[in-house]
């Protein structure tokens, strides 16, 4: 009797904490995943995201399921966000609301409950953007340990290197825009770029992956705004010195993939909450969608394989850039 016991105490065991939840959908039903969503061996796993935190609304709620199945799909590491986390106007506080109605009570699949790593967009900078630092003390998953940071992976055998920057000050400046002396400070651009290109010269990282909010390159609306191509002007030279292989933004509100000239591909992922028209870039465009959705990493050492799906759980494109 006592054997029967404990044998069902530890099935209960199993099921209640020691086995991973299954998939549930919307109306209950266990199971689901993404169709044809590819798993590679020995990759470095993680989903990529942005311009997002609404409330649930404009398809967030959908993109974050989507999000869920993937990760559960792929046993993602990590989740990359990048930028405008917290419409219209950031968070004021560790305590503000957003944190529950736009982040916690949305991106709850089980699968989700890892690290996420964001960048401050210029939507973060309308309120306090030290509040969503300072939320790292507070939550399990939530990792911004600074305005710009760095983190270092491994894919099979080879380092990835991953700098989270913080764009939003460099187009202040390049904009010629006044210092307040909290949000935007005078020297503080300066010493951020000193910061990157001391990290690239010293990484021997075989991958460079570099997160921002602001694209350098975008297929939509502004695409020949000043402040895109202040942007190229600022940080392309730097991606081509130290051979940068990946830039990832947001701002754009859509998903694209653009390789020009020199080493860096560039993606932008910035649709998983509202989507904005968008077309092909001209001449570099390999692909663009204006649907909402994310994107999924598998970075092997040889290559890197990105599948951009939408809130209907659709792959609708594979990317594959190898290591040069």
């Amino acid at each position: 009797m006592k054997k029967i016991i404990l044998v069902i105490g530890i099935q209960l065991l199993g099921l209640l904490g020691w086995a991973q939840a299954p998939l549930v959908d919307d109306l209950g039903y266990a199971g689901g995943s993404i169709k044809g969503l590819k798993k590679t061996p020995g990759a470095l796993d993680f989903i990529v995201m942005g311009d997002w935190g609404r409330n649930g609304e404009n398809y967030q709620k959908q993109v974050a399921a989507g999000m869920g199945k993937a990760a559960h799909d792929l046993d993602a590491s990590f989740v990359i966000a990048t930028g405008d986390n917290f419409y219209p106007y950031g968070v004021q506080s560790t305590q503000d609301y957003h944190w529950i109605s736009s982040f916690e009570t949305i991106y709850n699949a089980q699968s989700l409950h890892v690290k996420w790593f964001p960048v401050l967009g210029n939507h973060d900078y309308a309120s306090n953007p030290d509040a969503q630092v300072a939320y790292s003390a507070i939550s399990s998953r939530w990792h911004m340990p600074a305005r710009y940071y760095s983190q270092t992976y491994k894919a099979d055998t080879s380092k990835v290197l991953l700098l989270f920057i913080d764009t939003d000050p460099m187009e202040k400046e390049m904009r010629g825009e006044r210092y307040d002396g909290i949000k935007y400070v005078q020297g503080a651009v300066k010493t951020q770029l000193n910061w990157i290109d001391s990290m690239l010269t010293n990484s021997n990282a075989r991958w460079k992956i570099i997160i921002g909010h602001h694209p350098l390159y975008t297929g939509g609306w502004r695409k020949d705004r000043q402040d895109t191509k202040n942007m190229r002007h600022l940080l392309e030279p730097v991606f081509r010195k130290h051979k940068v292989n990946i830039y990832i933004a947001g701002h754009e509100h859509h998903q694209e993939y653009i390789k020009p000239d020199g080493p860096t591909h560039y993606i932008i992922s910035g649709a998983a909450s509202e989507a904005r028209p968008a077309g092909l870039y001209p001449k570099y465009g390999k692909f663009v969608s204006t649907a909402q959705g994310f994107a999924t990493f598998s970075i092997t050492p040889e290559k890197a394989i990105i599948q951009f799906i939408n809130y209907k759980d659709e792959i609708i494109n594979e990317t594959v850039i190898p290591k040069q």
